[in-house]
């Protein structure tokens, strides 16, 4: 396998029964390491069966999946009908992680539950029985046990669903945080504007046409999308395609020949027009929360001269290095 790949399917085909339709087959896929990925298709075309197989919950009926990542699965509707309260539930989980261990570790485990929950704006329904909660307030719980992981690989089935706008808001951030650190994240959502700017690739599950299911099953084809990453100029899209959602520019000033954090780089395009002693790049806004911290918690910190929104439509402009000027750099 790919060093850079997290996980792949080669040849994966998934039917539920011996002699039941096939509901993917032949799928060659892989999800490299900080990529955001995003799995589209018709109601019922085998997409949550995709992430099932990503997310290693279903095993593959034939062909083989490679990669063991620390795995972490939201699906649409979480199952709330146990034993715990949302704190509860949160600390046994971030246990069973290895986010803490021990019962001197308790402590820990329970403050990273809780600070998601708060991120979320669920905290007032931390000693709740999951049973009680409504179906937004358990999607939170459900979002929060999978990110309070820090996994390797986020796999997002309509995780969305349910929450608030500030929640969903919220998760678009910490799927930012969680490809900016270098995990991946794969996803499935019925807004075609979700975290759109910031797709790494898209892929779609395209369906048989009608009375086809057995003679000819569904597979995985690329249908639209591109790699960040991709070494062929002819994969990349135009540039007014990279501004699909909204976008921020953001000037900043650093330590003298420093270069930009690298989860800043990794999420910025830079413009090559700023001002002397200055950088100043484009990010996806969703982004833009964690690229700030970045700069402000850097060692030495950066200056945040400004902050922006793009105009709506604006290209992006070609990608130019993240290298600070090696004079006239302020703090």
């Amino acid at each position: 396998m790919e060093r850079d790949l997290v996980v792949r399917l080669g040849g994966v085909g998934r039917r539920y029964g011996v002699r039941g339709p096939w509901v993917l087959r032949g799928v060659d896929l892989g999800v490299r390491a900080g990529a955001l990925v995003r799995v589209e298709g018709a109601n019922g075309s085998g997409k949550s069966t995709l992430l099932r197989l990503l997310a290693g919950i279903d095993a593959p009926s034939e062909g083989r999946v490679t990669g063991r990542p620390r795995t972490a699965y939201v699906p649409e509707r979480f199952p709330a009908a146990m034993p715990f309260t949302a704190i509860g539930y949160l600390t046994h989980m971030a246990r069973i992680h290895g986010v803490a261990r021990g019962a001197a570790s308790r402590g820990a485990a329970a403050r990273s539950a809780e600070r998601w929950l708060e991120r979320f704006g669920a905290a007032e329904y931390a000693r709740t029985p999951l049973s009680e909660l409504s179906k937004g307030s358990s999607q939170k719980v459900a979002v929060a046990q999978a990110l309070l992981a820090a996994p390797d690989l986020l796999v997002l089935d309509e995780a969305w669903t349910g929450l608030d706008a500030p929640a969903r808001a919220e998760l678009d951030r910490a799927v930012a945080e969680r490809t900016a650190a270098g995990g991946a994240v794969a996803f499935v959502d019925h807004d075609p504007g979700r975290l759109a700017g910031a797709v790494d690739e898209t892929y779609g599950v395209v369906g048989t046409g009608p009375g086809e299911a057995e003679r000819v099953p569904r597979a995985l084809r690329i249908r639209r999308g591109w790699s960040r990453s991709s070494p062929h100029p002819q994969a990349a899209p135009p540039l007014g395609a990279l501004m699909r959602g909204r976008h921020v520019v953001i000037e900043t000033r650093g330590p003298r020949g420093a270069e930009l954090p690298a989860p800043v780089a990794a999420a910025a395009t830079v413009v090559t027009d700023a001002p002397e002693g200055a950088i100043r790049f484009t990010v996806p806004e969703s982004r833009s929360d964690l690229v700030l911290r970045e700069l402000l918690t850097a060692g030495p910190p950066w200056h945040v001269v400004t902050v922006t929104r793009a105009p709506a439509g604006a290209p992006v402009p070609p990608q130019a290095p993240a290298q600070a000027p090696t004079e006239g750099r302020g703090r």
